[in-house]
């Protein structure tokens, strides 16, 4: 099933570690996907192929094999695969590469080069012709602008600014929420999904981070402001707070 530009990509999710497959599944639809997590082969073999347009497989499954449901896939039509793994023996991705998966991805992975590789692969195989559309291709304050396509924080001058995942998700949720005063608990349930060994001052680190890469003065901050006793608030503006 080709995705067209009004089609959302559709993938399946297909591991044993509930945990991982929530995550993943919650990492593919804050992206513009739709997914489907499965336990196992039983549970996936149930729901079948059809309207797929993507696998992503733990190479591991508990009593199965990831590899053979690889095989049974590509024989059976051209889906596109991706092999999901923690071990590091480089046999491992020789064998899943020859059977027919189209990448393969080591556990722990980064979530943003995770989308960038299943974008990659759709593209590569003609299921996804265009980017996903947006609301706003960037949402600009002050100097900077944060493409929400790239996921990139810009300057002025165009050049990049670098974020760590935690930090785009932050700076993004700010941005799509501005004016607002957003409580611990609010940025908390919205870095939990694939950060779930995030605590209260995990969030202090990661604004105190992101003032001093947002802010001209990080210690007298003019859009990340901070209330007491109720959270905080981004100003898009330059009214200092």
């Amino acid at each position: 099933m080709a995705e067209t530009d009004s089609q959302t990509p559709v993938i399946a999710v297909i591991d044993d570690d509930a945990n991982m497959r929530e995550t993943v599944a919650a990492l593919l639809t804050e992206n513009g996907f739709e997914a489907h997590a499965f336990e196992g082969i039983a549970a996936f073999g149930a729901h079948g192929a059809d309207g797929l347009d993507m696998a992503l497989i733990d190479l591991k499954l508990n009593g199965e094999s990831g590899l053979s449901l690889a095989m049974d896939l590509r024989a059976r039509g051209n889906l596109p695969i991706i092999m999901l793994t923690g071990r590091g023996d480089e046999i491992d991705k020789i064998i899943g590469l020859e059977v027919g998966a189209d990448d393969y991805v080591m556990k722990p992975f980064n979530p943003r080069e995770l989308i960038a590789r299943i974008r990659a692969v759709l593209r590569r195989t003609g299921r996804m012709t265009a980017p996903r559309p947006v609301s706003d291709a960037a949402i600009r304050f002050g100097d900077l602008r944060l493409d929400l396509q790239k996921r990139e924080l810009l300057d002025a001058e165009g050049d990049e600014i670098a974020l760590t995942n935690g930090e785009y998700r932050l700076l993004e949720y700010f941005l799509r929420h501005p004016d607002r005063v957003i409580p611990r608990t609010e940025l908390l349930q919205e870095l939990g999904s694939d950060l779930s060994s995030y605590v209260d001052r995990t969030i202090d680190v990661l604004i105190l981070r992101l003032r001093r890469k947002i802010e001209p003065v990080p210690s007298k901050p003019v859009h990340l402001q901070t209330r007491r006793g109720q959270g905080y608030l981004f100003a898009l503006g330059s009214e200092e707070g």
